[in-house]
């Protein structure tokens, strides 16, 4: 019973981390630096087996926390993210049973970067799902993210983890002070890093160039987005919005994911109403929208510009695994009942629209994935936009968790980014992490409300980040460190055999 509640308090105080809730105004974020706390008491002396379920059981519990708004859309598919998603934390439990065998120095540096590189694993296998990474707890925590335009959020991840381990040493294992004083300074030299990067926010970006940007939340309900009765309304809806942004007179107006209610390449009508909408309004327009070309459907961001044209398009390159496209579904064709899914083909190539700046566009959960950012960055782009649609998940934390991925691109390429989505989260998010502007209504309500916001964003100058340059360094030097380890402990274990 004891390792139960021990793991279950683990996981809450983890997920609450991920959290939209605030106590006395204060967001919960805190408790990501104490939560594993009670995971390593819970796996003290446990064999090998035990440390791993029992760490099983603690991912359970926190992946059912934190995405418990994917009922909303597959039951199914939600039991088998959270039983495949666990099975990291089952390692990572093989990892701290391992760490007992360790000098505290090593374990100190062992078990961050054992959790850096299990997160990095997930990113990616299997076409990756980088939701909820342990840092991204931190995207309201600034002084603390700056360091990721160095070591992109993995550097936020493994810092977490080594005050975890750190005080878990200290407090439990009677680790000298020098363990203590060691994070203490880690976190301090963080810190200061992150409060000299925001008081130097300039340096990214040139005040003098500047472009003013609208963006657009339409508030529209998932099950209205494609019912041929509702055309009309939607249509109206993002009229009447467009028009009242475009009295700031901005530059730019984005409409979120999937936006207008048709296919372009198809429904003409529907496209020439937004057409005719952006040449009247004299004003560039970027529409999600999603595109049918050759007998194929693709998720699409089309820019219109202020004379009613329609000049370039960019299709999602990473779709969403069962949101999209069914993996492997020739081989098990079952997959295809785990949940309602589109039949999505991927884009090819990274378009830089260039009207009225250059500037990249994320789709969706793609602002999950760095090395897109990065490359939008690196072809040019001087600010980002990522449009998107969280109707799916209902009033949830799923909006809050997804913005956080948002807020860690920004500050890896020191870029502006620009927010559209359907339900919300929209607004910006300038080069340091900061939320600058949210829609929202008179009750500061910012999910499932309608409005518009603009704001004057700097545009990027020629400065690129180490993160930029270099990308995922820092999960190889924990691999190899991690690797060393090992690898003397092996040796030191066999040359102390004894021997007949």
């Amino acid at each position: 019973m004891r390792v139960v509640i021990l793991s279950i308090f683990a996981a809450a105080l983890l997920s609450l981390s991920f959290s939209s809730f605030s106590v006395f105004g204060a967001s919960l974020w805190l408790f990501a630096w104490c939560g594993f706390i009670p995971l390593f008491i819970a796996l003290e002396n446990k064999s090998l087996r035990q440390a791993m379920f029992i760490a099983l059981s603690c991912g359970i519990f926190f992946w059912a926390f934190t995405v418990y708004w994917l009922i909303h859309v597959t039951l199914l598919g939600q039991s088998i993210l959270i039983l495949y998603l666990s099975v990291y934390f089952a390692i990572f439990g093989g990892a701290v049973y391992f760490s007992r065998f360790l000098s505290a120095g090593r374990c100190l540096l062992f078990l961050p970067a054992s959790w850096v590189l299990l997160e990095y694993v997930r990113s990616y296998l299997f076409t990756g799902f980088p939701w909820a990474l342990i840092g991204f707890s931190q995207y309201r925590n600034l002084p603390v993210i700056q360091i990721a335009d160095i070591t992109g959020a993995w550097g936020v991840c493994f810092l977490i983890v080594l005050v975890n381990t750190a005080l878990y040493l200290f407090l439990r294992k009677s680790a000298g002070i020098k363990i203590l004083f060691f994070s203490v300074f880690a976190l301090i030299l963080s810190l200061s890093y992150g409060v000299v990067r925001l008081n130097y926010k300039s340096v990214w970006c040139n005040p003098k160039e500047q472009v003013k940007v609208s963006v657009v939340q339409g508030n529209i309900f998932q099950d209205l987005k494609w019912d041929r009765r509702a055309v009309s309304f939607i249509q109206s809806r993002y009229r009447g919005l467009t028009v009242a942004a475009a009295a700031d007179k901005p530059e730019l107006i984005i409409w979120p994911e999937s936006s207008v209610p048709g296919l372009w390449g198809r429904d003409d009508l529907e496209f020439m109403q937004v057409f005719s909408l952006a040449g009247q309004l004299n004003t560039n327009l970027l529409a999600g929208a999603v595109a049918y070309s050759n007998q194929n459907y693709f998720n699409s961001a089309l820019l219109i510009n202020g004379k009613g044209i329609p000049v370039a398009t960019y299709s999602k390159l990473h779709l969403v695994p069962f949101g999209e496209y069914i993996p492997l579904k020739n081989i098990f064709p079952f997959l295809e009942t785990i949940a309602p899914i589109g039949d999505i083909q991927p884009g090819r190539e990274y378009t830089i629209f260039n009207q009225p700046a250059n500037f990249g566009v994320l789709i969706c959960f793609e602002d999950l994935f760095p090395e897109l950012s990065r490359e939008f960055v690196k072809r040019g782009a001087r600010f980002l936009v990522n449009i998107t649609n969280d109707a799916w998940y209902k009033e949830s934390s799923a909006a809050y968790q997804h913005c956080a991925a948002s807020v860690f691109r920004s500050v890896e390429n020191r870029v502006y980014l620009a927010r559209a989505a359907n339900t919300g989260i929209s607004g910006f998010i300038d080069p340091s992490g900061k939320i600058s502007a949210t829609v929202r209504d008179a009750l500061g309500k910012d999910i499932f409300v309608q409005g518009y916001s603009s704001q004057s964003i700097c545009l990027a100058g020629g400065n690129r980040t180490i993160y930029n340059r270099y990308g995922n360094f820092f999960p190889v030097f924990c691999l190899l460190f991690n690797a060393c380890v090992i690898i003397s402990f092996l040796r030191n274990r066999y040359l102390l055999k004894p021997r007949a």
